[in-house]
């Protein structure tokens, strides 16, 4: 693991910088005076600190996201590999609830497919074959990602910071196992208020979206807690991210995992 290049006074600021924009609802300037952007090490520790102080205030780590897995998001960032954010219980609504805006900043939705552990992953080296035994089933699952930097004008240590932009997130009904699907054949389109936004392939998650899961595993060894039974782990979007407006009813299809829809307030 890579000793963070900022001071453990840069990476407490940082997480109280981040806490208050969160809180307040207004978000900040990246954090180019406390972090430098490569820092990968010392914006984990600011992921930490805010994920700490969650789970001292009641609540419990549920699983994983990744981000950063399609080729046209590291491009953009100039990075080559994916990010984490820690899943906390109080993120996920059902479909049957509607997904509150003034708990949202600058909300975007994302098709991904989710997978929910049935064993821990304690020991590397991991690949998409080994991963998958130790997945119990898999999900469609909309995330709807968020940042607490103003406009999304995130480098990679502002993203990882702000636990990897995670919001909320959204799980289908339908259970499938891997003997029942393909992640990598999935086709997935998501329409904002009928109209479709985003089209795109479980191929388009690093390839296969259980080589994002290995990744993770990996990086969850190196920067964190290992994964755990009964975790769930959203593996990355499937095609291109959309801004949610207020009072959208966001509905994605996979094929072989059905659907699942997100309704928004119409107020924040």
């Amino acid at each position: 693991m890579t000793n963070p290049t900022a001071t453990d006074a840069a990476v407490e600021a940082a997480a109280r910088r981040l806490q208050q924009a969160e809180s307040s609802r207004v978000p900040i300037a990246p954090l180019t005076d406390l972090l430098e952007g490569d820092d990968v090490a010392g914006a984990y520790a600011v992921q930490s600190i805010i994920i700490g102080d969650r789970t001292a205030a009641g609540a419990t780590v549920v699983g994983r996201k990744i981000g950063l897995t399609s080729k046209a998001v590291q491009e953009w960032l100039g990075v080559d590999t994916p990010d984490f954010g820690v899943l906390l219980d109080d993120m996920e609504y059902t479909e049957d609830q509607v997904v509150p805006m003034d708990r949202l900043l600058q909300p975007r939705a994302e098709a991904e497919i989710a997978f929910v552990l049935k064993a821990d992953l304690t020991e590397g080296p991991f690949t998409a074959e080994s991963v998958a035994g130790a997945i119990d089933h898999a999900r469609a699952a909309i995330e709807i990602v968020d940042s607490r930097v103003l406009d999304w004008e995130v480098r990679l240590a502002d993203t990882v910071a702000d636990n990897a932009s995670s919001g909320l997130y959204v799980l289908g009904e339908t259970r499938l196992t891997l003997d029942e699907f393909d992640p990598v054949a999935v086709e997935m389109t998501m329409t904002s208020d009928g109209e479709v936004v985003s089209t795109g392939t479980g191929a388009a998650c690093l390839g296969n979206p259980l080589t994002a899961v290995a990744w993770l595993a990996e990086a969850a060894l190196t920067y964190g807690e290992p994964l755990r039974a009964g975790q769930v782990i959203l593996s990355g979007a499937l095609g291109p991210v959309h801004p949610v407006p207020a009072g959208a009813v966001v509905r994605a299809e996979l094929t072989d995992l059905g659907s699942v829809t997100a309704t928004f307030s119409k107020e924040g």
